[in-house]
């Protein structure tokens, strides 16, 4: 605990410097991340070259430079959220098509928005300042494995205006609690995670690779009922972001299972393919590939399971 409230504090100092002062941080930390430690160096090459088969030598490089010089901005950006000023993150902020969802609140339905590793993600937790009152906005979060820096990306989350944060296993408990309060919420998930083996229940062509995929938030988003939005993050420049809600369905159960993932990885490969340096290539993304889960998986009545082993 003690640990943690260091970390925090450390960083929090940090974040009271101007932007200009991270950034020369971030510079920095990018010259020791790619040229000094590699940090999953191969990785990233990997993930790009069979991404973009197309591109030549040179470009994916230029990719791939472009991809930590961003990583590292995205750390110091994170962090800056723990003392930003509403005013300051709204100069640096923008968000597209609030009225779209307001208007599904007014409705009485609550919006789930589904999102990639894509641009700084945990800026949208702070995205508050943009709607009405009374409306909760988070982001369903898988805990990280190293406590400290859990905790300080905790507080991150939940600094701004109606930001909270739940974790993907208490997520559907509390939408309903914040239903019965009269709450209207707005949640993000970001979708593009590889799944555990026995959570793998679709396949889908995505980034030239047949890809595993989450279809947890779908079946979440149908039986609540939510209002399905894609966010689509740019970055006109540094320092400076757009989020722009762009409607999939505002009656999930009129659509077939699974369609709203197959949308929502549709638009996010239009993202990606507009700048790929802004996705998260250091994600060992394609490990889990179809011949191996047909070769050791079966699914049974929707489940996902071992085959005998002395089957294969």
């Amino acid at each position: 605990m003690m640990i943690s409230k260091i970390v925090y504090g450390f960083f929090y100092l940090i974040s009271l410097l101007p932007f200009w002062m991270l950034y020369g941080l971030s510079d920095l930390e990018y010259l020791i991340v790619y040229y000094i430690l590699r940090y999953r160096r191969g990785i990233v090459r990997k993930n790009l070259v069979s991404s973009f088969p197309e591109k030549s030598r040179y470009e994916i490089i230029q990719i791939e430079k472009g991809f930590y010089h961003w990583f590292c901005d995205y750390f110091f950006e994170a962090v800056k959220l723990l003392s930003i000023s509403d005013k300051k993150l709204k100069q640096h902020f923008k968000v597209n098509n609030v009225k779209e969802v307001e208007a599904c609140f007014n409705d009485g339905q609550n919006v789930a928005a589904v999102l990639g590793h894509y641009c700084n993600w945990e800026w949208l937790s702070c995205m508050g300042f943009y709607f009405s009152e009374n409306r909760m906005m988070g982001l369903v979060y898988h805990p990280l494995a190293n406590r400290s820096f859990n905790e300080l990306f905790k507080k991150i989350r939940s600094t701004c205006k109606n930001g909270v944060i739940v974790s993907k296993k208490h997520i559907l408990r509390k939408l309903v609690e914040y239903r019965q309060k009269g709450l209207m919420s707005l949640f993000g998930y970001i979708s593009d995670q590889g799944p555990k083996w026995e959570n793998i229940h679709l396949w889908l062509n995505f980034m030239h690779h047949d890809t595993a995929v989450f279809t947890g938030a779908e079946r979440i988003m149908r039986k609540v009922n939510d209002a399905v939005f894609y966010v689509e993050m740019s970055r006109p420049r540094r320092g400076y972001y757009t989020a722009t809600f762009r409607l999939i369905t505002k009656d999930p159960d009129s659509l077939p299972e699974y369609e709203i993932t197959r949308r929502f990885f549709a638009l996010l490969e239009n993202t990606i393919r507009k700048d790929p340096r802004y996705y998260l290539w250091s994600h060992n993304r394609w490990k889990r590939t179809h011949e191996e889960f047909d070769r050791r998986f079966e699914v049974v009545n929707g489940k996902v399971l071992k085959k005998n082993s002395s089957d294969y």
